[in-house]
């Protein structure tokens, strides 16, 4: 853990390191500043870097911050197997429990969304005091008789088949609604989309088409029961990638202590396209 005599940018000394899961494989992380512990898991295909902005507002609003890399994404190990949202919630405690962290906010984006909440449901709220949902997978991105309104399974075939095809082509393509650089007026940034390319190319093709399965497929709705913590929902109203009437507006319902706050006319990555706003909800909410 890095130790800083204050909160000041100048005081941060960034760390990074690994915890190796019972399967061997290597977990990257880093781990900045002191406090409250505040653990972000990322969205498919990313990795933890795309926190940053996240990370480097809260330390300097003295908190200790803490990203990992999911198995077999950026800098983590790669392994052919253990792509499975268990194991990502496993690996998870790995390293809540190798950092022996207490009272901590777990925050995730997206695929993140998911790994959170299924972290709560297998290992309980003893570790955790709050957790923030952020343009999240649950409950259930696939439209199946008990959830009519997820999306239909020749969407996540034609994620599937666009990784298979030419990944790096796709990457960049995806960009463009991940962002909401599609939308009549908006202004994109080729820095944004060259990032979420880069780190996309950083997670290895057996990596980034076995998770397809794991954000569309998985049934969070009994872990969502399970978080009896209280718990910030953030999603914007034009999210492209999670639609949000399938996501947000049905976890607010079935999580017991839940607060949905609606982003109007925002995409999917909005650590990255509303930070300010983010940063600032998330500081609200920890000090809440």
């Amino acid at each position: 853990m890095t130790t800083s005599t204050s909160a000041s940018a100048s005081a941060i000394d960034s760390t990074t390191s690994t915890v190796t899961t019972r399967d061997g494989t290597a977990i990257y992380y880093k781990d900045w500043g002191q406090g409250t512990p505040v653990v972000f898991s990322h969205g498919w295909p990313l990795q933890g870097d795309a926190w940053e902005d996240q990370m480097l507002f809260l330390a300097e609003h003295g908190y200790r911050v803490i990203a990992h890399d999911r198995r077999g994404h950026g800098f983590s190990g790669k392994p052919l197997d253990g792509n499975h949202m268990d194991t990502y919630a496993d690996d998870l405690a790995t390293l809540v429990d190798a950092l022996d962290l207490r009272g901590a906010v777990l925050v995730g984006h997206s695929t993140g969304g998911g790994e959170v909440t299924r972290y709560i449901g297998r290992h309980g709220t003893a570790r955790v005091a709050k957790a923030v949902l952020i343009s999240a997978v649950p409950p259930q991105m696939l439209r199946t008789d008990s959830n009519p309104e997820g999306l239909p399974m020749e969407v996540f075939d034609a994620i599937r088949a666009g990784v298979l095809a030419d990944r790096s082509q796709y990457f960049k393509d995806l960009a463009l609604p991940f962002y909401g650089c599609n939308r009549p007026g908006a202004t994109p940034s080729q820095g944004v989309i060259d990032t979420f390319w880069l780190q996309g190319m950083q997670c290895s093709i057996r990596s980034a088409h076995a998770c397809i399965a794991q954000f569309s497929e998985t049934d969070f709705t009994a872990d969502l029961a399970k978080m009896t913590i209280p718990t910030l929902l953030i999603h914007g109203d034009d999210d492209q990638i999670v639609p949000i009437v399938a996501s947000a507006r049905r976890s607010v319902e079935l999580l017991p202590q839940a607060r949905l706050i609606v982003y109007e006319g925002a995409p999917h990555g909005i650590p990255t396209t509303h930070k300010e706003r983010i940063n600032a909800d998330l500081l609200d909410f920890l000090r809440s």
